[in-house]
C-alpha cells in the first residue's frame, strides 16, 4: 500500500498527522507517509477522513 498526498488540495487541518503519527508526519517542511507503520484499515480509515481530499490510496 502506498498513500499520496496532493499538496493542492490539502487544507493542513493535519486531522491526518493528529489522528495517525505514526503514519504521517511532516519532517523538514515536508509531508511524509509510511503506510506500513499502522494496519491497514487504520491507514484507509483516516486516509477517507482527509477532509480535503489530499489523500489517496494506491494499493502496489
Amino acid at each position: 500500500m502506498k498513500v499520496e498526498w496532493d499538496e493542492k488540495a490539502c487544507c493542513h487541518s493535519a486531522n491526518c498527522v493528529k489522528s495517525l503519527p505514526e503514519v504521517f508526519a511532516v519532517e523538514n517542511g515536508s509531508f511524509v507517509s509510511r503506510p506500513e507503520n499502522a494496519d491497514e484499515d487504520r491507514v484507509r480509515e483516516v486516509v477517507a477522513a482527509c477532509p480535503g481530499n489530499a489523500l489517496k490510496i494506491v494499493d502496489d
